[in-house]
């Protein structure tokens, strides 16, 4: 190569180094001057997450997650629960849902007393008075469908399952359920059996009376929280969430809610030494010299998952069981606003803004009361800060009129500082809502007794009180507002209020 050409390379590469070192020179002063810079393997970070995070499958579902979710789950109880916000923080923080904001928190005191929305609940039922509609509402029970009567020699179960109505599960002064519940508090265990199915323990229980409840155990205490980044399908279930679910349906009215009452047991005497097979099998002491056990299932049944008394008691949850499906068959439904159960994709509600539109012409949310039961049970849903829920069940007897059965509530109760919004689609994407149902929001809403003063009163009957911890009996007063705010949205933009509040049986 001869001298003048080496030369040019030489100032050609001079020229290029000179370059890169005054770009270098201005990035810094830029970053300097307090403007970030975002170095080059983040963006592509960022446009992976872009491309991949939000794309749509139809793979899997709560089951194939649960294993791959197993092992973090495993760390749960050795967690700390997540504190409250530090004093004059926001409860909640502004972000967008579905195009909605969650709620800020509201200023309690005094309370907005809602006399639209009273306005319109005393309208419905001056009308309801004069066309006589609630004259002749027809509630059978099972009993009377089945031609039982109730003999004097009947069992508190018997009294229980043939007064199953169509509108409810028990009366609003039948003394029957309490009487029950006692019963199931202190009455001896006969058998038990690991119920089939889920991916979590449960176990049957028989008691000496031929008696059946399905128990669920404690795994956390009080204040264990749902962990931030755990999806609600990978969640533990809570006994004390089942307890004070039957509590705040029973308040609301509904009554749809299976009775549950918590209790002790000796896991030594009431459980290991009624075990057999498999189950059996599965009891071991742990290095703490606590009893434990964790049942044969799925995913959630190992010795990282496992059941520890202390020593050898344990709470757990006793939810009476149902009339047999042989004398009283139910059918299961798909929840029109079920989640998607997955880590990426969406529902169909969650992208479509007029759902609901779709929903209304679909047998059987076309007539009846079928979609005011799904507003009902949405609310139900929001107060606990419930998202698993895909299905439901109603009794075949009575036919497409059976109130929805408000069933499995374990994974409520699981955050009481957030408050998840889409829980609440049925009701702002529907506008629709029971005049009788508005009118208990509104009376826990104003007082004299507030919805958490009603719960903590009555879960204080529970021997496992307290049931609740304190948070979340706030976030019921909180999250009650946000639904009549709602439905005050709701309200307003209608061209005739009649048409979202409506009468019970409508």
């Amino acid at each position: 190569m001869k001298l003048k050409e080496r030369v040019i390379i030489a100032v050609m590469t001079g020229l290029v180094l000179l370059t890169v070192v005054l770009v270098l020179d201005v990035e810094t002063r830029l970053t300097s001057d307090g403007h970030s810079h975002t170095p080059a393997h983040a963006r592509i970070q960022y446009a992976f997450r872009q491309r991949h995070l939000q794309k749509t499958s139809n793979a899997s579902r709560e089951a194939s997650l649960a294993a791959a979710a197993s092992a973090q789950l495993s760390a749960a109880n050795d967690d700390p629960a997540h504190p409250p916000p530090a004093s004059g923080d926001s409860l909640l923080d502004v972000g967008a849902t579905n195009g909605r904001e969650e709620p800020k928190p509201t200023p309690t005191v005094p309370p907005d007393p809602y006399n639209d929305l009273l306005e319109v609940v005393t309208k419905v039922e001056n009308l309801s008075k004069k066309s006589r509609r609630r004259r002749k509402h027809w509630n059978p029970t099972l009993g009377e469908l089945l031609g039982l009567d109730l003999r004097d020699n009947a069992t508190l179960w018997d009294n229980f399952h043939l007064s199953i109505s169509r509108d409810e599960l028990y009366g609003a002064e039948d003394p029957t359920v309490n009487r029950l519940l006692q019963q199931v508090i202190t009455m001896p265990i006969a058998h038990i059996s690991q119920k089939e199915g889920g991916t979590q323990l449960k176990l049957i229980i028989e008691f000496i009376d031929g008696g059946h409840a399905l128990f669920k155990p404690m795994r956390f205490p009080r204040e264990q929280q749902t962990l931030k980044n755990h999806f609600y399908f990978t969640d533990f279930e809570r006994h004390n969430a089942e307890i004070a679910a039957f509590h705040l349906d029973r308040l609301l009215g509904f009554r749809r809610a299976v009775p549950i009452v918590g209790r002790n047991v000796n896991i030594t005497r009431e459980l290991y030494a009624l075990a057999q097979g498999d189950l059996l099998k599965t009891f071991f002491i742990s290095p703490d010299n606590n009893l434990c056990f964790h049942g044969k299932c799925s995913y959630y049944c190992d010795t990282a998952h496992a059941i520890c008394g202390n020593p050898d008691m344990l709470e757990g949850s006793f939810a009476i069981f149902l009339p047999g499906k042989e004398a009283a068959p139910r059918k299961v439904w798909r929840h029109p606003w079920r989640r998607s159960y997955h880590k990426r994709r969406k529902a169909q509600w969650e992208v479509d803004d007029d759902y609901c539109e779709l929903v209304k012409e679909v047998h059987p949310y076309n007539e009846g009361r079928r979609l005011l039961d799904i507003m009902d049970m949405a609310i139900l849903d929001f107060l606990m800060g419930n998202m698993d829920r895909h299905h439901y069940e109603t009794f075949k007897m009575f036919g497409n009129n059976s109130a929805i059965l408000h069933l499995d509530h374990g994974r409520g109760f699981g955050k009481a500082f957030h408050d998840e919004l889409t829980i609440l689609a049925p009701l702002y994407q529907c506008c629709l809502l029971r005049h009788s149902t508005l009118a208990s929001l509104i009376r826990y809403h104003t007082g004299p007794h507030r919805l958490s003063d009603a719960m903590r009163t009555s879960l204080s009957l529970d021997p496992l009180n307290p049931v609740l911890w304190e948070p979340h009996l706030a976030a019921l007063d909180r999250r009650l507002n946000t639904i009549l705010q709602v439905v005050r949205e709701c309200v307003d933009k209608a061209q005739d209020p009649l048409h979202v509040i409506v009468n019970d049986f409508h």
